[in-house]
């Protein structure tokens, strides 16, 4: 990470598969589950998750709560993880398939969620453009780790090779977790982008120096090509007179090589990403 800040050519390769990744993401990222067995794994990951329902999420604020309806808007929740949907969404979601619930309670549950660190969201970055745009200011979905969407969802690595839009919204969210990380020990905090005309980054790392960097994420292909267009797009919009441009612009793919394409975007692999 420190490298694409101080623009440094890159040349690695990640000798990950989509498969490898797929399991990343059901795995869950905590320390206790690394050296288990994927089916251990998820069972770690299924404990947690019912502790979050049966008690954990009652240590924030001592509330008891239906346990049945906290699990549904979990699923929900679960079906629009890496998105901007509005919570009327979310509820408007769960209400046609499961059972009634208001946007208040929801609205409760996300704030007690956020303060076990359950819920992460993402917030939108607010730049300085050259001309006037509105920018959207929802954050964008995520749980502390992707392992929790994909236990609500039921999905397995084989589920997410069957269905590639699940897979590269949970990938989105495992990377975001990732940068999370990176960015803290940069000094750094991550948001996210999005303005009316559609044009967004997936995440921005902006470090307290001022400093920042542009990021989209892709499963790979040629979407690709895609992103980065969207991030050069990004970066031509920024009022450089009134701020830094942007340190670096990046693609986060799931295999393949690291390298800097002919435009100046990095494409970097998620194993190839380190502090």
């Amino acid at each position: 990470m420190e490298t694409l800040f101080e623009k440094e050519e890159l040349s690695s390769k990640s000798n990950s598969g989509l498969e490898d990744v797929a399991e990343l993401i059901v795995r869950g990222g905590w320390p206790s589950s690394v050296d288990k067995s994927l089916d251990i794994a998820r069972r770690q990951v299924g404990g947690y998750c019912n502790s979050i329902i049966r008690s954990e999420i009652s240590t924030g604020d001592g509330v008891k709560r239906d346990e049945d309806k906290l699990e549904s808007f979990l699923r929900s929740y679960s079906r629009h993880i890496s998105t901007r949907a509005a919570l009327t969404t979310i509820v408007k979601d769960l209400s046609g398939q499961e059972m009634e619930l208001d946007r208040k309670t929801a609205l409760e549950y996300i704030g007690a969620l956020s303060s076990i660190y359950v819920v992460e969201e993402l917030k939108a970055w607010n730049p300085r453009l050259r001309s006037k745009t509105a920018i959207a200011t929802s954050p964008a979905r995520h749980f502390s780790d992707p392992a929790i969407a994909a236990y609500f969802l039921d999905a397995g690595p084989k589920d997410l090779l069957a269905d590639l839009k699940t897979f590269g919204l949970l990938f989105e969210s495992l990377v975001i977790r990732d940068l999370r990380i990176y960015a803290q020990s940069l000094s750094g905090k991550v948001f996210t982008y999005r303005d009316h005309t559609g044009l967004e980054a997936d995440a921005v790392i902006h470090l307290n120096n001022g400093s920042y960097g542009l990021i989209e994420i892709k499963l790979g292909g040629e979407a690709v090509d895609k992103a980065a267009e969207n991030l050069l797009k990004l970066r031509d919009k920024i009022d450089t007179r009134k701020m830094p441009e942007a340190s670096f612009m990046a693609v986060i793919t799931a295999t393949g090589y690291a390298y800097k394409r002919h435009d100046g975007v990095y494409v970097v692999p998620i194993a190839c990403l380190r502090n």
